[in-house]
Order: structure tokens, then C-alpha cells, then sequence
């Protein structure tokens, strides 16, 4: 047959090929994961929330229950938890409780005991006097807890008062995210869990990963496990970083992004994309905090809108691009996450999980968001505040930042509010009173601070 008679004749019904996905055949090869069709996602972002929906999959478990996290404290939340997997053991479930040995390193041998006693299989990922000195460098840092591997729940919460709040004191819960996965994705979760337990000792029964959950869902999941060495996650996020073309919202807890993502970052904020970045702050490590604030002004010069919240410390790590996809887990966009520890993330096609991990974005301080954005639409300052006038400094209420060898002067209530005229850049003078938004916007750089005026002073 020759080559023209294989040519269709126009009108003549040919079966189109099938449209090929290429980002996400990229992705699969990027992660090392499959996709795996079927499932319920229900979104957590509330911790003290998901803690409870955690406590109730223990108790409905009848087969067995993989529980691994990096931080099991021995305080009240810890003991919850405790006296459910101690009751769960003694009737007759199989319970397997991973935790790592750096991360839960103040956890009383007296907690472990307790489990052990009633029947439970307890394991340290990586002790520190070890043979191996060098894996100290290599934590568990996932946070997952499958039931009968038809449910799980993988996020960044660790099991601790800090994620649970107290109430009588005062204490607000720290801001975490959770994801409910129900279908044949919660095998995959729980077969990770077996890979890495079999790391820290004899391998798992055959019989407790040979569960078969139906399809309960419209969701695609990509289980990606973040091993030392491999980068999976880290090419994963660069190619959705690189894929973005409506949007890329990032919350993260210890934001020190490596050079190639951090400049993957400008690159679509420069290209249009509506790049948002939210971190802590108050952070439980302030030197971690300060790495983070180095990287802000290129960041704001590309346009890139950054918020940080001034509520309880956010534990969350999470990445949402367009209206397509979403990553959940325990990842944190730095090297030590990264490159060196085993982690575990889900990325999921779900417009339904994207919507609503963008709505809680939005809802998490209103009023800096709003505040935030109209200063990020300011742009330039006009040409008569080419430079800000001086001020007198108090030293007793302001302190002299400084970032990348350019400083200025914070005031602690210096704030970004949402003014009744707008945004103070786009007027001839900044107004003298704004209102105090729930978190700092870091829009207002060195060359937008006269925008952010004191009360009382122009």
C-alpha cells in the first residue's frame, strides 16, 4: 500500500487518537507515582478538626491501623491518642505506630511502653545511636494514618497540643491542612507505609496490604514519596510551578526555597501568573523565619504577593495551580525536605479540592488579603515620592530591618490595613490613620513603605 492511499480522504469517519495528557505523563514520571482514579478527597483545614477525624478512623478500625508521624508528643492530645490505639490493640486490631526518632525525641519510653504492653508493634525510624551515623541526617517526616486501607489521612499535622489548642488557656490551635482520602488511593498510602516500615525493621504482613477498596470518587491521585537523594517532590513542584498559567498559591511553613524553584517562582510571577505565597508570622524556629525574609524582595519586584499570617504559627504546606491541581503533605519547599528526608505528599487532579484549598487561602485573614492586594496592584509610586521622606526614629518602638543590604524602619504597629480611599500609593499623600490588618503584607517594600505611614504622620 502506498503512502498516499493511506491518507484519509476528507469526510471519510476516522477514529481520532485520544488527546495525550503530557503534563501529567511528565509529572508521573517527575514523582515516581502512578495516577490512581476513584476517590474522595474531603479537605481539613482545620486542626483540631482533623485531629478528631483521625481519633474516630481509629476507633471505626476492624483490620489493622498504620499510624506514622515525626511528633507524637506525651502531652493531653498525645494521650488521646494513645488510649485509642491501646484500645484498638486490645481487641485484637492489628496496630503499627512509626514515629521518628529526632521528632518525637521529648516523648516519655513510658508512652511507647504503654502501647507495646497493650499489644501495639511501636518502632523509631532512624535511633540515634545507630551504626549507620549518617541516616540522623535522613528523618521520617510524614504524617499519615491509614485504617483497614480503605481510609486515610496524610497532611502536616503532628499529634500534639500545639495543633489542638486549649481553649481554657487561650491557646489558638496552629493552622495545618489534612486530606481525607477514601478509595483506592488509601492503598497506595497505606503500600507506602509499608515501604518505609519495612526501613526500620522486618516487613509488613502480606495480608495487611492486600485491601481492595471499590472507587468512591471523581478524583485522580498521585501519591508521591519523597525518598532521600531521589527529589521526586522537587521536580514535581517545579514542573507544576512551571505548568502554572492562572495561578500558583503556596502556603508553607519553613519556606527556603532551593535557587532553581526560587527562580522558577519569578519566572511566573513575571509571566503573569497570579503567584501568592503565605508563611507564619510567628514560627516555631525564627531563624528559619529570617532565611525567608531574605528572599522577599526579588520576590515582590516580580510581583509576587506575599502574606504572612499574624494569627498562630501556620504548620501547612500545600501548592495549588490553576483550577486543576492540588498537593497536600508534608513537604516543605526547602533542601532539608526536599533532598534529604522521606516524605509523603498527594497531588490530585480535584477541581473540588483546588476550590476549596482556595478558599481558605482567601479566608484565612481577610482583610490582609485585601490589603495585600490592592498594594501589590499599586506598582510604582508616584514620581513626587521618588524617595520617602525622614523620619526620627524611636528606638524604643522601631527596629531597623534589613534585607539583602537595603534597610528601612518596621514599627511593631506599623500595619497594611484596607483604607476607605484605597490604596495610600495611588493618592498624592498616604493616608494618616489606616486600620490594622490581621497579618503584615510584606508589599510594602523599601520603595512602597511611605504608603504603610505611622498614625499621626504624613
Amino acid at each position: 500500500m502506498s503512502v498516499r492511499s493511506r491518507v484519509a480522504a476528507p469526510g471519510s469517519a476516522v477514529a481520532a487518537a485520544p488527546a495525550r495528557d503530557e503534563l501529567g505523563l511528565a509529572i508521573d514520571r517527575a514523582s515516581g507515582a502512578r495516577p490512581i482514579t476513584g476517590n474522595r478527597l474531603v479537605h481539613h483545614p482545620d486542626s483540631p478538626r482533623a485531629l478528631e477525624v483521625m481519633l474516630e478512623l481509629i476507633a471505626q478500625a476492624r483490620r489493622w491501623v498504620h499510624f506514622e508521624n515525626y511528633i507524637i508528643r506525651d502531652d493531653r492530645t498525645g494521650r488521646r491518642f494513645a488510649d485509642a490505639l491501646t484500645e484498638r490493640a486490645r481487641a485484637g486490631v492489628s496496630v503499627r505506630v512509626l514515629y521518628d526518632a529526632i521528632g518525637s525525641i521529648g516523648t516519655a519510653l513510658r508512652y511507647w511502653r504503654r502501647l507495646v504492653q497493650a499489644g501495639a508493634e511501636v518502632r523509631a525510624f532512624h535511633p540515634i545511636l545507630s551504626r549507620h551515623p549518617f541516616q540522623i541526617l535522613q528523618r521520617d517526616h510524614r504524617k499519615l494514618l491509614v485504617t483497614d486501607g480503605t481510609q486515610a489521612m496524610v497532611g502536616g499535622l503532628c499529634i500534639g497540643d500545639e495543633w489542638a489548642g486549649d481553649p481554657g488557656r487561650r491557646r489558638r490551635p496552629w493552622r495545618d491542612t489534612m486530606v481525607l482520602v477514601c478509595g483506592p488511593a488509601a492503598t497506595g498510602l497505606d503500600r507506602a507505609f509499608g515501604r518505609i516500615w519495612g526501613r526500620a525493621g522486618p516487613p509488613l504482613v502480606p495480608d495487611e496490604l492486600a485491601a481492595a477498596p471499590e472507587q468512591c470518587g471523581t478524583s485522580t491521585v498521585r501519591v508521591v514519596e519523597g525518598v532521600p537523594r531521589r527529589a521526586r517532590v522537587y521536580r514535581t513542584v517545579e514542573l507544576l510551578a512551571a505548568s502554572a498559567a492562572e495561578r500558583l498559591w503556596i502556603t508553607d511553613a519553613y519556606l527556603v526555597a532551593p535557587a532553581p524553584l526560587y527562580a522558577g517562582l519569578l519566572d511566573a510571577a513575571k509571566g503573569g501568573v497570579d503567584v501568592r505565597i503565605l508563611v507564619p508570622g510567628t514560627s516555631d524556629l525564627p531563624v528559619l523565619r529570617n532565611f525567608t525574609r531574605m528572599g522577599y524582595r526579588e520576590l515582590l519586584h516580580a510581583g509576587v504577593r506575599i502574606f504572612e499570617y499574624q494569627g498562630p504559627m501556620v504548620h501547612a504546606k500545600t501548592i495549588l495551580v490553576d483550577r486543576r491541581w492540588a498537593r497536600v503533605g508534608s513537604t516543605n519547599l526547602n533542601v532539608s525536605s526536599l533532598l534529604t528526608n522521606y516524605e509523603l505528599d498527594v497531588v490530585a487532579e480535584c477541581e473540588g479540592l483546588a476550590e476549596e484549598l482556595a478558599a481558605q487561602s482567601v479566608t484565612t485573614s481577610p482583610r490582609a488579603a485585601r490589603s495585600c492586594s490592592s498594594l501589590a496592584a499599586c506598582g510604582s509610586r508616584p514620581a513626587s515620592w521618588a524617595r520617602p521622606p525622614r523620619r526620627p526614629r524611636n528606638r524604643s518602638r522601631t527596629r531597623r530591618t534589613s534585607v539583602r543590604g537595603t534597610s528601612w524602619e518596621r514599627s511593631p504597629w506599623w500595619r497594611c490595613g484596607a483604607w476607605p480611599a484605597g490604596c495610600g500609593a495611588r493618592s498624592p499623600a498616604p493616608p494618616r490613620s489606616p486600620s490594622r490588618g490581621s497579618a503584615l503584607c510584606w508589599c510594602c517594600s523599601p520603595r512602597r513603605w511611605a504608603s504603610c505611614s505611622p498614625p499621626g504622620r504624613s
